[in-house]
């Protein structure tokens, strides 16, 4: 019963808190016998379940269980399968979902030898434009997770690409998310070329790509400031920050010591 099934997926994380928590007892319980339910429903039939193990795996990769020789020679590999461009439909929006939200708790050298040229093949997908949607709104946090050599080698093309896409759908996405791909890029791309790119996104034919440009306008233009001098910087959360300089915290006993946030535009997109 596919219910069964899915509650049973629901029951992997706190049991391998447990296990790990237990770890003397139980040194091998978690990788020997839930690792592989949880990779094993990942391809299940029912689509309930599947969403199940995918919320499983994401959970165990965020608390930091499943060993790197799990994540590199199970996990991956199944995900790289499901995303393959003959893989149905249906699984590879699945896929490609997971391994932009897999990303950020991987390794940097997991991600870029291993899901990276797969994402980029996944950004040009001619047959789905759901596939390509979920690449143009997590370019960011994909961007962010390889790094700034890779980002500039690799991704822009394929952002490029995504901002010129047909559907306006995806430029849209794009637009949302161009503070944080901008932020991974050194001071000269930013400059030469994604400043042309933001332009085009600005005086797009299309009123609420133009709409999620201006938003994105003011995070993008801080990108270009010196974060010594400005203040600027990225939480981990995806958040544009600035830090208020020490002696207006100071003088003002009544304003909090907390920081001023501005929501990303990629984690409004999220």
């Amino acid at each position: 019963e596919p219910t069964v099934r899915t509650e049973l997926m629901e029951q992997i994380p706190p049991i391998a808190i447990f296990l790990q928590e237990s770890r003397p007892k139980f040194p091998t319980a978690f990788f020997e016998y839930l690792m592989p339910i949880v990779v094993r429903y990942l391809t299940d039939v029912n689509n309930q379940v599947r969403k199940a193990g995918q919320e499983a795996l994401l959970i165990l990769l965020e608390q930091d269980l499943v060993a790197q020789s799990d994540i590199e020679n199970k996990v991956c590999p199944i995900l790289l399968d499901l995303s393959a461009p003959d893989s149905d439909d249906e699984y590879k929006v699945e896929a490609v979902n997971i391994i932009c939200k897999m990303a950020s708790m991987l390794s940097r050298a997991t991600v870029e030898h291993m899901l990276l040229p797969r994402f980029c093949e996944l950004c040009s997908d001619g047959k789905l434009f759901q596939v390509r949607k979920i690449c143009a709104a997590n370019f960011g946090d994909i961007c962010n997770a390889v790094g700034q050599e890779a980002t500039e080698r690799l991704l822009i093309p394929k952002f490029f690409e995504l901002c010129s896409d047909s559907v306006w759908g995806m430029r849209k996405a794009c637009a949302e998310c161009f503070m944080a791909v901008s932020y991974t890029t050194s001071p000269e791309v930013r400059r030469s070329k994604l400043s042309p790119l933001f332009i085009s996104l600005i005086s797009d034919t299309c009123r609420w790509v133009r709409q999620a440009a201006f938003q994105s306008l003011g995070p993008f233009i801080s990108t270009f400031a010196n974060p010594s001098s400005a203040g600027l910087y990225i939480r981990e959360d995806g958040t544009l920050s600035i830090r208020p300089p020490a002696q207006d915290v100071n003088s003002n006993s009544c304003q909090p010591s907390n920081n001023i946030t501005v929501m990303s535009s990629s984690a409004n997109a999220a």
